[in-house]
């Protein structure tokens, strides 16, 4: 069964399609649901990346998306939700893959973490529970070693003060935050110039959805930083993809995101046209690597960019309004 060590030996699209054919293989043995949909599309036998078929992110509102049998020491992570509406869960069997995948890709994109100081705003992520955004962050806050990283909620003055303490002693701030709560951030004018902002997305149904470009604008003005990251992740999966300066997602080896028509969801999009987004994640072994999310986006040379949500679809995290 392909392991960590495996994914982060890709080096070609290559190595992927074959681990990609190894994972599509033991999941469509392995977990019931993903079998009896690729069964029910007569797709069992893909040999090929492009053949592989990838299940409807929905399904993880209504059934367990699970290889083989629960143990006891599985974890629940549970999709942000608003209003009423159903959580998607993920029942992660490893956590320890998990904690290697995220802090694989954090090192690959922003460096060496002890470098770092870590500042969260989530607030409503840790009043949901059960996220999966809470326990990476908590993670990564716990790896920086530094007293001044942490969760605040609402303290605008203490996340200055700490910024100050930070850059003094020549630790570089990563701020992690919802959308809502950074533009609430963004209002007090703080100067920030010096740190990382990665938006998670969402207004939660705090505030009026705005388009990513306008809620970057917003966010470089307030915050005074010269441009915004986003990071592109979900319940559902196990990996993150993040931007830098240029809005573009860049994804670590072992995920990769491909195109589908909106009106034709067996179809892939050759090409730069827009259409909905299939995400493959390798490290989601235990669970589904091939899924069919609401996203739609766009190919471009060196990664992807959103271009919104599909029409009638829930707000989630990484909900988008196009412009």
């Amino acid at each position: 069964m392909v392991d960590f060590s495996n994914l982060l030996a890709i080096k070609s699209d290559a190595d992927f399609e074959r681990i990609a054919l190894e994972v599509f293989h033991y999941q469509l043995k392995n977990c019931s649901i993903y079998r009896d949909y690729v069964h029910l599309l007569n797709r069992q036998n893909a040999k090929s990346l492009e053949a592989i078929p990838f299940l409807p992110i929905e399904f993880f509102k209504t059934n367990e998306i699970y290889c083989g049998q629960k143990s006891g020491k599985d974890i629940l992570f549970l999709s942000s939700g608003t209003g009423n509406s159903t959580r998607s869960k993920h029942i992660v069997r490893d956590i320890k893959l998990y904690e290697s995948n995220f802090r694989a890709i954090y090192h690959q994109f922003f460096g060496v973490i002890s470098n770092h100081v870590i500042l969260a705003l989530l607030p409503n992520y840790q009043e949901q529970g059960n996220s999966s955004l809470v326990y990476m962050v908590d993670t990564l806050i716990s790896d920086s070693g530094n007293n001044l990283s942490g969760f605040l909620l609402n303290e605008p003055e203490e996340i200055e003060i700490r910024y100050k303490k930070a850059c003094a002693s020549g630790k570089k701030v990563m701020i992690f935050g919802v959308s809502y709560a950074l533009l609430d951030l963004a209002e007090k004018n703080i100067n920030l110039s010096e740190a990382v902002i990665i938006e998670t997305g969402g207004m939660k149904g705090r505030r009026k959805e705005i388009s990513k470009k306008s809620l970057h604008h917003e966010l470089m003005k307030g915050l005074n930083v010269p441009f915004v990251s986003s990071e592109y992740g979900m319940t559902e999966l196990l990996s993150q993809a993040y931007s830098f300066e240029d809005g573009i997602f860049l994804c670590p080896p072992w995920m990769k995101v491909l195109f589908r028509e909106v009106h034709d969801p067996l179809t892939l999009i050759e090409g730069n046209g827009k259409g909905a987004i299939n995400v493959i994640d390798l490290a989601n072994i235990h669970s589904c690597s091939f899924i069919a999310t609401q996203d739609l986006g766009r190919n471009v040379p060196g990664g992807f960019v959103l271009e919104g949500r599909m029409e009638q679809s829930d707000l989630r995290g990484c909900n988008l309004m196009v412009d």
